[in-house]
Formats: C-alpha cells, sequence, structure tokens
C-alpha cells in the first residue's frame, strides 16, 4: 500500500508540475471533491478525525482557489466567486462540526457545477495562450 501512494504522490506532483494555469485551477477543484468524497466516506464509518482532516484539506484547497481570483480582470465574477467560496469553506465547517453528509453533498455540488463551467472553457483557455 505505501508503494502504490508513494506512486500516486509523485503522480499528482508530476502532473502539477507539468500544468498550465488552467489545469492546475482544474486540478485543484478535482482535489476539494476528492477530499470531500473521501470526508463522507470518513463521517460514514465514523472515523471523525480523518473526516476532519480531509474536509480541513478541502477548505484549504478552496482557500487556494479563492486565492487565484483575479478581481481586476474577473470584476464581478470573480467577487461572487469570492462569496460563493466562502459560503463553501463555512459550509465544510458545518459539516464537520456537525457531521453532516447534506452540507458535504451541497459544497461538492457546488464545486461540480463551478469546475463543469471551467472544463469547458478550457479549448477556449487553449487557444489565447497559443495566439499569444
Amino acid at each position: 500500500m505505501n508503494g502504490l501512494q508513494a506512486y500516486q504522490r509523485v503522480n499528482a506532483q508530476t502532473s502539477i508540475t507539468d500544468a498550465d494555469p488552467h489545469r492546475l485551477i482544474h486540478l485543484l477543484y478535482s482535489g476539494a471533491l476528492e477530499r470531500i468524497n473521501m470526508a463522507k466516506a470518513r463521517m460514514q464509518s465514523k472515523d471523525f478525525e480523518g473526516k476532519g482532516k480531509l474536509i480541513n484539506k478541502a477548505i484549504e484547497i478552496i482557500g487556494g482557489l479563492r486565492g487565484f481570483l483575479d478581481f481586476e480582470k474577473g470584476g464581478d465574477l470573480a467577487v461572487r466567486l469570492e462569496a460563493l467560496y466562502d459560503y463553501m469553506e463555512h459550509a465544510l465547517f458545518e459539516a464537520n462540526l456537525n457531521n453532516n453528509p447534506k452540507k458535504l453533498d451541497e459544497v461538492a455540488d457546488l464545486l461540480r457545477s463551478i469546475k463543469d463551467g471551467w472544463d469547458g472553457i478550457r479549448e477556449e483557455v487553449i487557444s489565447q495562450q497559443q495566439a499569444v
């Protein structure tokens, strides 16, 4: 099992190192969703310590996403995303505090919606980068 985990870590690090900025945001969304899903499983199996660590990691990732917001270029969209990220962080904290899987599902649904939109503009972003 340790060998598999080491391989996964190296694979993840390679993906991050080779990622363009758009892909990096995609990886952050995916990572947050993965942590939330794992936290839900830990919550259901009554592994509250593991659940707490995973939820805290998801909160950190969402904080990282917030750090990528460009308010100058993003305008109102960036402001609305910041408010949504803030809501998600609070909802995850509440889910952790109250062992509430519905809150985890709510945040995962919100993240999936944003991620789907982000993934949908990938080709446009690549075209713009190649044109520069």
